[in-house]
């Protein structure tokens, strides 16, 4: 009777211990490991940022985050569309108003048929060079800007992928050309595009767009000045921003490179904004203006309406030499 009650206790403490042993792991799992741990939001109070350890010379690279980065992600990710779409769509609608209700600016003395050399081989060569890496780079920048809401649902994650791919290509390597251009353009035309008296004038009379008026201008008019230096200041604001982003710390820390992002990119749509502008003046926007830089040449009919200081000044060095313009009537006779 005796051995029958020690092999129940013995049952009864074999049940307890295997009770115990299947708890455990339950009570385990309980347990916080990180519940006496810094907190994120600690280490930025105390720290102002978040840093680790980097094998390479610059530590700054090490910074993992801080305040700011949430700031310029804001910025990036929804006030730059802003910016960027009212820009270039307003621009747009600009221009499509003011074609509907002016038309294109036609020369009021109609063709003479003898024309005026107004820019070179060398120039018209920087000029495009110039233009066509802008364009490149224009297209190739907005993908950054608006590509993943507007592009990506078109054409899917895959397709969209290997065009950002070759589209980040081409806009480090073509801002090379297009620097090069835009010193070359400021280098050129200096001289020209320095503001003065004759500019006051032609801004008050309309430059020729408002209205049918046509008032005097040297080589270069007020509007064109103005283009000339929004490339110039322009291009040289992405230029130099662009080569800090495209070589990082070499320059500034990561403060110093978010707000040179934050200056290429709103000068950069403001910079596209513009040449939309130039682009409609130069084409459907006024006739024979695409004529001085597609063939170099330009009637001296228009010459006399949009550049008659110029005009006068070429003259006056060549001599008449049968270059009067005429009207086309006079022309076709």
């Amino acid at each position: 009777m005796a051995s029958f009650g020690r092999l129940i206790r013995l049952a009864f403490g074999a049940c307890a211990l295997l009770l115990v042993i299947m708890a455990a792991p339950a009570s385990a799992q309980q347990v916080n490991p990180t519940a006496s741990s810094v907190k994120e939001q600690q280490l930025l109070q105390e720290l102002n940022r978040i840093q680790g350890r980097v094998s390479i010379p610059d530590q700054r690279s090490g910074v993992l985050e801080q305040p700011q980065g949430r700031e310029w992600r804001e910025f990036r990710n929804v006030t730059l569309r802003w910016i960027g779409g009212v820009a270039i769509i307003g621009m747009l609608v600009v221009l499509v108003i003011f074609y509907l209700t002016r038309g294109m600016v036609r020369l009021e003395s109609g063709r003479s048929g003898r024309t005026i050399v107004r820019f070179t081989l060398f120039e018209r060569f920087v000029h495009w060079m110039t233009a066509t890496c802008f364009i490149i780079l224009a297209i190739s920048g907005l993908n950054i800007t608006f590509g993943r809401p507007l592009l990506l649902p078109l054409i899917g994650f895959e397709a969209f992928s290997e065009w950002s791919q070759w589209a980040k290509y081409a806009h480090n390597y073509l801002s090379f050309p297009f620097t090069v251009g835009v010193v070359l353009i400021f280098l050129m035309w200096v001289a020209g595009n320095l503001p003065n008296k004759v500019d006051v004038a032609w801004i008050k009379r309309g430059g020729g767009i408002v209205g049918h008026d046509h008032p005097p201008a040297y080589r270069f008019n007020a509007g064109q000045k103005m283009i000339y230096w929004i490339v110039v200041i322009g291009g040289g604001l992405v230029a130099a921003t662009g080569y800090e982003l495209m070589f990082p710390f070499y320059i500034s820390g990561i403060e110093g490179m978010q707000m040179a992002q934050i200056i290429h990119s709103v000068v950069a749509v403001l910079f596209v904004a513009a040449m939309i502008a130039h682009v409609y003046i130069g084409t459907i926007g006024m006739e024979g203006a695409f004529e001085a830089m597609g063939s170099g040449e330009v009637d001296l009919n228009w010459a006399r309406e949009h550049h008659s200081l110029w005009l006068d000044e070429q003259m006056a060095r060549t001599g008449p030499n049968d270059q009067t313009p005429q009207p086309a009537t006079a022309a076709a006779e």
